[in-house]
């Protein structure tokens, strides 16, 4: 974790959630509950021949791992140059970062560190520069494997989506300017590759996600989802 003007620490990079019990990794392309998970692997299977065009229909799923098992116990983990998990809802966010001694970081502590000790708009500084952060791709996955922005959002093989610039979701930390500075220290990727839930009771994500097409920053904010809200856009980042 980076200390944050020692007023409190927030995750490095953003989370990967592992179980519980026995500290393996669970698949970051599917909500972290077996059933559901579960659910979604057959439904996937068979709707990805009929979607969209020829080229997505030959994506293989991404296999479920320990999701296939049976029951864990989702924890957050932040660590680089991994897949983000993505497909949370607010709950299950805060219960992840609970299980690892932390908590969800408020709006107010996620906007200071975003915004780093030289309080910027971006990571990098004050004017946006497209393709320092992971956010406002070329290309939105759900177009590319269903032809359409607005459906589909539980398909697990959204974050598999690829353009000619390569992967749509990064490996956490691998966007070396998208950093936010404090003494020295660096946190990554405040802005874009993943959407993050701060603590708010209504339901509230912060940073924009790597389609999502905004040039606000650290600003960046959506508050019209509930907290039981989940889709393969939004992650996690923990705060102590």
């Amino acid at each position: 974790m980076v200390d944050v003007a020692g007023q409190f620490c927030i995750d490095r990079w953003e989370g990967r959630l592992v179980d519980g019990r026995t500290h393996r990794d669970l698949s970051p392309y599917y909500p972290p509950k077996p059933r559901k998970a579960r659910q979604l692997w057959a439904i996937w299977q068979s709707e990805r021949s009929l979607v969209g065009p020829d080229s997505a229909h030959s994506i293989d799923l991404p296999d479920l791992g320990l999701l296939a098992e049976g029951s864990v116990e989702p924890m957050e983990s932040s660590r680089p140059n991994v897949i983000p998990s993505g497909y949370l809802d607010g709950n299950t966010a805060a219960e992840a970062c609970r299980r690892a001694g932390k908590r969800l970081c408020t709006k107010d502590e996620w906007v200071l560190a975003c915004r780093g000790e030289r309080n910027q708009q971006f990571p990098y500084g004050d004017q946006y520069v497209a393709g320092a952060c992971n956010i406002f791709r070329e290309a939105h996955p759900a177009v590319l494997l269903h032809g359409n922005a607005s459906e589909g959002h539980l398909d697990p093989r959204l974050n598999l989506a690829s353009t000619e610039r390569g992967p749509l979701l990064h490996r956490t930390g691998t966007t070396e300017r998208c950093k936010s500075i404090w003494g020295g220290d660096g946190i990554y990727d405040m802005v874009g590759n993943l959407d993050e839930w701060v603590d708010d009771q209504q339901g509230a994500f912060q940073g924009g996600f790597y389609a999502r097409a905004t040039k606000q920053g650290c600003e960046a904010r959506i508050s019209t989802h509930a907290r039981e809200y989940a889709d393969y856009s939004l992650g996690v980042r923990c705060c102590r």
